[in-house]
């Protein structure tokens, strides 16, 4: 069902810029729909909310049902096994010790007489998580969105989930109550994410939004940017696996299937120089997807962004792997860490027989959200930083301004900025005056 490619006969080229296009999807329509719902928002708050919801969700809600009780939350835990509530508790005390590392404190440096220059490291005040409904229903999304803030310092995160007349789903509930979540809001979609960018009567705007969502949440996410930040514009999941010949078929056929099993336009990859492990892992496909759920999709897939690239050496496959800057890396070799340094372009690597991607989707501590789509080459998984801003500290005395002055009057001078030169140079009129 994978697309082999033989290096050594056929260009990989073409199917790299498939999986470009995999993001090329018409959003005029989308975008005009985003808008309306946006602006109507922005201008007409709780009651355009209120419209969205009924209109889309079919779920009439009030100033007094937009926000889940405390004791409904509390009653979610009822609902799901106690076995599931300790897994969940488990991965979020994974996922602060991780991320507590990640932390960076303020600093100030006198390292000139009379100057004094610093790093101001302060958390955001107030974030709003989304965390989508139905079948796509993501505790661990909730865990390593609000955990992650919480670590940071933020000081109020608040949650919006689309509202169903049975009642929201417990175990988003549960994860958002153990993450440390304060509020949680019954409302989905583009209208969510207005909600939370604008402000309503009852929705305080927040300074950043993050979660995943489908393609109208994140056209609303992109487009009230600058109202707020956002954490990024995921693109559809994808997987690439690095094998040699000591690699288990069984686990690369697992982990390729894994991948795919997410939506159709998933991109699951193996490039090993190995011909026989190709034609082992295919073998396996076969027989492990039998069964599977979810079996339709993988095959889809597969078909339309699966492969399995044929090249001459590992350091082939981790120049091809560095190309693609694949989401999830799974470097499948003998000594990994032999090739650590070769690696430039991951959103998250799995060295290693043992550290499949599931490891960071539910447990290892590390963060799931992560750049898609060739962004690992300039984006970061979610982590601290991203929930805490930075401001500069600067402080001269007079006597140290008084040493600099002339470089900074005559450089603001050559930019033709004068009246830039002239605020530094006011300040020592007096002086001339004087003499």
């Amino acid at each position: 069902m994978l697309n082999i490619i033989d290096k050594s006969k056929i260009s990989e080229t073409d199917f790299l810029n498939k999986l470009k296009e995999r993001n090329q999807v018409e959003l005029d329509d989308i975008t005009n729909n985003v808008k309306v719902i946006l602006d109507d928002i922005k201008s007409n708050g709780d009651n355009a909310v209120f419209k969205y919801t009924e209109k889309f969700d079919n779920v009439k809600l009030t100033k007094n049902s937009i926000k889940i009780k405390k004791e409904d939350i509390l009653k979610a835990y009822d609902n799901i096994e106690d076995r599931y509530i300790e897994i969940l508790k488990k991965a979020k005390d994974n996922i602060y010790k991780f991320h507590k590392r990640q932390i960076t404190n303020s600093w100030i440096t006198n390292e000139n007489e009379g100057e004094t220059l610093g790093q101001i490291v302060r958390p955001l005040e107030r974030v709003g998580i989304y965390s989508p409904g139905g079948t796509a229903s993501y505790p661990s999304s909730v865990l390593m969105n609000a955990v992650t803030a919480k670590v940071a310092g933020v000081q109020k995160i608040i949650m919006f989930t689309p509202p169903k007349n049975e009642g929201v789903n417990s175990a988003i509930l549960v994860a958002a109550d153990i993450a440390g979540v304060d509020e949680i809001y019954c409302v989905g979609g583009a209208q969510a994410i207005g909600a939370m960018a604008f402000g309503t009567d009852s929705v305080e705007k927040v300074d950043k939004i993050v979660g995943p969502g489908n393609i109208y949440v994140n056209t609303a996410k992109r487009m009230v940017f600058g109202y707020c930040d956002i954490d990024m514009f995921a693109g559809p999941s994808e997987i690439l696996i690095i094998a040699d010949e000591t690699a288990n078929p069984k686990y690369i056929a697992a982990d390729l299937m894994a991948q795919a099993e997410h939506d159709v336009l998933s991109s699951s990859i193996l490039i090993t120089p190995s011909e026989k492990m190709v034609k082992e892992t295919l073998k396996e496909i076969k027989v492990q997807i039998k069964d599977k759920k979810r079996k339709d999709i993988i095959e889809k897939s597969f078909e339309n962004y699966g492969a399995a690239i044929i090249v001459k050496d590992i350091n082939e496959a981790i120049r091809i792997s560095n190309v693609i800057a694949p989401e999830h890396l799974e470097l499948c070799i003998e000594n990994p860490f032999e090739k650590l340094n070769s690696i430039k372009n991951a959103g998250a690597l799995f060295m290693g027989n043992y550290s499949p991607e599931p490891l960071g989707d539910y447990f290892a501590g590390t963060n799931h959200v992560i750049p898609t789509s060739g962004t690992a080459k300039f984006f970061s998984p979610l982590n601290v930083d991203d929930f805490v801003k930075k401001t500069s500290l600067i402080y001269y005395t007079k006597e140290a301004l008084n040493k600099v002055k002339s470089d900074i009057s005559y450089f603001a001078k050559k930019e033709g900025l004068d009246v830039h030169g002239d605020a530094v140079d006011i300040r020592f009129e007096e002086n001339k005056k004087n003499i």
